[in-house]
C-alpha cells in the first residue's frame, strides 16, 4: 500500500494510563485530518476495543481541548493480549486462553483501516507484534511512566510522574527533618529504576534503591546509622517497587493469571522500612505513591514530546513507514523497527552518568562500594 492510500487510520491507547496520551491522539488525529485529510478512528479501551469491535470516528472536535487532561478520552486497558485473550475459566479457577488475533484483523478489515497506530509501552508492542507479522501497518508511539522501552531515550508520561514523585518527597523530607525519622517512599517502575533514580536525585533524597543495584542490608545499617547516630538525624529514602536484595527476589504484591504481565510488584518499601527499624532502631515510617504517579495533567514537557511524537507519527506513515516505532535518541526523533522494541525492556545502567553523580554527592544506592564513595567524601567536607 502506498502512503498515497492511506485514508482511514486507527488509534488505540494500551496498557496502563499515563499523562499525556491525549496529547498524542491530539496531536496524530488533528495532524491527519488538518494536514492529510485522513479520517481517524478511535478504538476504545486498547486491544479490547479491537476485539470487540468498538471502534468510532474521531472528528476534529472530538480532540479539541484535550491537551491538559489526563488520562485517556478512548480508554485503556492492560490485561488485553489478543494472542492471549481469556475467554473464560476451567474448573478450579484456570484461565483458558484463545488466539483471537484473527478476529482483530478482520475488524481492522471490516472498518478498512489503513494503518494502526498504537500508543503504548513494551507489552502493548508485544501484542501489536503479531499484526505487524500478518501484514498490518502499525506505527508505535512510545508510552509508559517508567522508560522502560527499548530503542528510545525517553517515553512520554515518564516527566510528569517524575516530577510528581519529587514533589510527594519533597513534602516527605520535611516531616523527616522534624521528627528525626527515616522516611521510606515506594515508587512504581517496574523492573527498571528510572523514576527512583530521577526522582531521588531531583529531591536529594539519601539512599535510592533500585532493581539495577542489588541493595545489601548491612551497607543500608551503616549508612543510614551514620546519618541518625552523627549526620542530619533523618533520611529519606526511594525504592523502586522492583528493587531486591542482594541474592534475593521481588516483592511481590499479587498475581493477576488473566493478565500478559501477571506479576504485579508491590511492597518493597514497607520491607525496607521494617529492614531500616529493626537494624538501626530508627523512627521509619513509609509511602507509597502507587497510582498517583499516573494520574494527573502532564506537565509542559511532556505535552511537547507526546504532540511530537504523535506528529512524527503522521510524518513517517505518509512517507512509506511500516512497522515503526517512532523514537527519541540524543534529542532527535526517529524511528526503529517495532518489532525490536516489542517486549523488551530498557533499564538503568549501573554506570549511568546520574548514578556517578548521585555517588560522588553522598548519595547511598544500598551497596557496599557507594557508601564508601559517600564516607570518603564526607570526609573531606568541613
Amino acid at each position: 500500500m502506498s502512503p498515497e492510500s492511506i485514508r482511514r487510520i486507527g488509534i488505540l491507547t494500551g496498557g496502563g494510563d499515563c499523562p499525556g496520551l491525549n496529547a498524542v491522539i491530539r496531536a496524530v488525529a488533528k495532524t491527519a485530518i488538518l494536514q492529510y485529510r485522513i479520517e481517524v478512528l478511535g478504538i476504545e479501551d486498547g486491544f479490547q476495543g479491537l476485539i470487540e469491535d468498538r471502534i468510532r470516528p474521531l472528528s476534529f472536535r472530538d480532540v479539541s481541548g484535550i491537551l491538559t487532561r489526563g488520562g485517556t478520552i478512548l480508554g485503556t486497558n492492560n490485561r488485553c493480549n489478543p494472542s492471549r485473550w481469556c475467554t473464560g475459566f476451567a474448573a478450579g479457577g484456570t484461565p483458558i486462553f484463545s488466539d483471537v488475533t484473527g478476529t482483530c484483523i478482520d475488524n481492522i478489515r471490516k472498518h478498512r483501516i489503513d494503518a494502526l497506530i498504537v500508543i503504548g509501552g513494551d507489552g502493548s508492542m508485544k501484542c501489536a507484534a503479531p499484526f505487524v507479522e500478518a501484514g498490518i501497518n502499525v506505527i508505535g508511539i512510545p508510552k509508559t511512566i517508567d522508560n522502560d522501552l527499548y530503542g528510545t531515550e525517553i517515553t512520554f508520561g515518564f516527566l510528569t510522574a517524575v516530577n510528581t514523585a519529587t514533589e510527594a518527597l519533597d513534602r516527605l523530607h520535611s516531616t523527616a527533618d522534624s521528627h528525626h525519622r527515616v522516611m521510606v517512599c515506594e515508587v512504581m517502575g517496574r523492573n527498571a529504576g528510572w523514576i527512583a533514580l530521577t526522582a531521588g536525585v531531583a529531591s536529594g533524597s539519601d539512599m535510592i534503591l533500585i532493581p539495577e543495584i542489588p541493595f545489601h542490608e548491612s551497607a543500608m545499617e551503616e549508612f543510614i546509622g551514620s546519618r541518625m547516630s552523627g549526620g542530619p538525624g533523618f533520611a529519606i529514602v526511594v525504592v523502586a517497587e522492583g528493587a531486591v536484595a542482594a541474592g534475593g527476589q521481588q516483592t511481590i504484591a499479587r498475581f493477576d493469571p488473566t493478565s500478559p504481565d501477571p506479576v504485579r510488584l508491590g511492597g518493597i518499601g514497607e520491607r525496607v522500612a521494617e529492614i531500616i527499624r529493626a537494624r538501626t532502631k530508627a523512627d521509619v515510617r513509609t509511602t507509597a505513591l502507587g497510582h498517583v504517579l499516573r494520574g494527573g495533567a502532564p506537565i509542559a514537557a511532556d505535552r511537547i514530546l507526546a504532540t511530537n511524537f504523535g506528529y512524527h507519527a503522521l510524518a513517517i506513515l505518509l512517507e512509506g513507514a511500516r512497522g515503526r516505532l517512532v523514537v527519541r535518541e540524543n534529542n532527535v526523533f526517529s524511528d526503529v523497527d517495532l518489532l525490536v522494541s516489542a517486549g523488551r525492556q530498557r533499564l538503568v545502567p549501573t554506570d549511568h552518568a546520574l548514578i556517578t553523580a548521585a555517588r560522588a554527592l553522598g548519595t547511598s544506592f544500598g551497596d557496599h562500594e557507594v557508601h564508601r564513595l559517600g564516607t570518603r567524601a564526607q570526609s573531606t567536607t568541613v
